[in-house]
């Protein structure tokens, strides 16, 4: 069942949604060589309390962490680790999900980690692009699909793949609610977009095969090629004008 939203608990979803915001931007400056990804949950975790907020995925569906680092081909979930420190050159996906108030944002980010090819800021800019190019689709009375397809288009027309395991979703109360919002698809399929209906875009882009694998952590997911993934992930609120951002600040 698609649950529509009313304008107050829009607004409260918006709230948790700017923490979020807040979040992927102050990690510009904490993202560089030498910092562990248990260094960056930790930062997060701090920031989400000091806004009296919870980290919507710590403990969801029994993940153990409160964000998803996930570096170079790892496509989504890869869990913080003391171990694991970030290396120029590298990029890193972080997805974050916060509730406050009872209500949930979440949103995603591939940063650039030191100096990166240019082949991997190309990456990182279609994947960016081929969010917004879903967003715009995003409008009362298309279809679910069309997001799914104007995704899709655009990445391979760039010569990129769209990972097919993981999908887009409603938001609101519970972290995952309908529709599910596939980045892959023909235009005009799958349920009607109607005011007051907050979904969570995300695609995933692969720099080559779209296949993925878990790891033998039960979470981790990365390209089976071991080619580079981003994700880039907003909340947005379907209106009666264009779609509404909420986690951009």
């Amino acid at each position: 069942m698609i649950i529509l939203k009313s304008d107050d608990e829009i607004k409260k979803i918006a709230l948790a949604s700017k923490i979020v915001a807040e979040i992927l931007r102050l990690l510009e400056t904490m993202i560089k060589p030498g910092v562990t990804t248990k260094e960056v949950e930790q930062y997060v975790e701090k920031i989400i309390k000091e806004r009296n907020g919870v980290p919507a995925f710590k403990g969801y569906k029994g993940y153990p962490s409160s964000l998803c680092t996930s570096i170079n081909h790892e496509v989504v979930h890869g869990i913080p680790s003391k171990k694991r420190v970030l290396k120029d050159g590298d990029i890193i996906s972080i997805d974050v999900g916060v509730v406050y108030r009872g209500f949930i944002g979440d949103a995603a980010r591939t940063y650039p980690v030191g100096n990166v090819s240019e082949a991997t800021k190309r990456l990182l800019r279609v994947a960016e692009d081929s969010l917004y190019k879903g967003i715009e689709k995003a409008c009362q009375n298309n279809r679910v699909s069309d997001i799914s397809h104007a995704i899709q288009n655009y990445v391979e027309k760039n010569g990129y793949s769209v990972v097919r395991n993981f999908v887009g979703h409603g938001v609101g109360k519970s972290l995952h609610e309908e529709p599910q919002i596939p980045n892959y698809g023909q235009p005009n399929k799958g349920p009607l977009l109607r005011k007051g209906m907050v979904l969570a875009i995300e695609p995933m882009v692969n720099a080559g095969t779209s296949d993925v694998v878990i790891m033998n952590d039960g979470w981790t997911a990365v390209t089976t090629d071991g080619m580079p993934s981003a994700h880039f992930e907003h909340t947005v609120v379907v209106t009666d004008d264009k779609p509404q951002i909420l986690t951009r600040l």
